[in-house]
């Protein structure tokens, strides 16, 4: 009984963690949209979140056993956090269609990699139990909706929160990488290591997208005499 109720305390605290991370990716991408598509891409991106965590759930036991998927994922997010922070190139005028469908394509690829990331972890606190696995699935669910909508409404109040969005999202695709099987078992990184490999991605991912912006408000400001 102690070994199940420490599984469920597990999942719920991955579940807060992992779900949560899949709410701030739909909410930053989502932040600068209108209010009506915001709601869009939060119910498209929800709800693709949803549907890939059932499958992954059916499929886990497969998944666990599939070597460097989880690192691969990781590598997959650090672009993904890249992708949201960077400053867009066009201006803000364009078509609201094209940035929800911008918007909506950024979340599912994020969903594929975030899901899977959630499922591996759930799955691997279940032992397999199909019971536990179907218990971190509902709660993810009203993690993702509602959370979603807070950060993109809190983003769209605070913008500097998008770098704290992206860190997150860099720990998270970190903590991935080092965290599959095969890469854990064949190289023990310390915690001290682990926070330094953080710190210099967040720099390199977060001060690239800085830079870039920076030239272009140049360009523009240039262009505009």
């Amino acid at each position: 009984m102690g070994e199940y109720l420490g599984a469920i305390l597990s999942i719920v605290v991955i579940d807060l963690v992992l779900s949560g991370d899949n709410a701030v990716v739909i909410g930053m991408a989502a932040r600068s949209l209108s209010p009506e598509n915001r709601r869009r891409a939060i119910i498209f991106g929800g709800a693709g979140a949803i549907g890939l965590r059932i499958l992954f759930t059916a499929l886990a036991v497969f998944l666990l056993s599939v070597p460097y998927l989880q690192a691969i994922g990781g590598v997959l997010l650090l672009y993904i956090a890249y992708k949201l922070i960077r400053p867009q190139q066009t201006l803000h005028e364009v078509a609201q269609a094209g940035s929800l469908r911008e918007a909506i394509k950024t979340i599912i690829l994020a969903d594929v990699v975030m899901s899977l990331d959630n499922i591996l972890a759930v799955g691997g606190a279940a032992h397999g139990d199909i019971r536990l696995l179907l218990f971190g699935l509902a709660l993810s669910i009203p993690i993702i909706l509602f959370g979603a909508e807070l950060v993109a409404r809190l983003l769209g109040r605070l913008p500097v929160l998008v770098y704290v969005g992206c860190f997150v999202l860099i720990v998270t695709a970190v903590e991935m990488i080092l965290g599959d099987a095969v890469i854990h078992e064949r190289f023990m990184v310390s915690l001290p290591a682990t926070i330094g490999i953080m710190a210099l991605l967040s720099l390199i991912i977060i001060g690239s997208a800085v830079w870039t912006g920076r030239r272009q408000g140049t360009e523009l400001t240039g262009g505009s005499h």
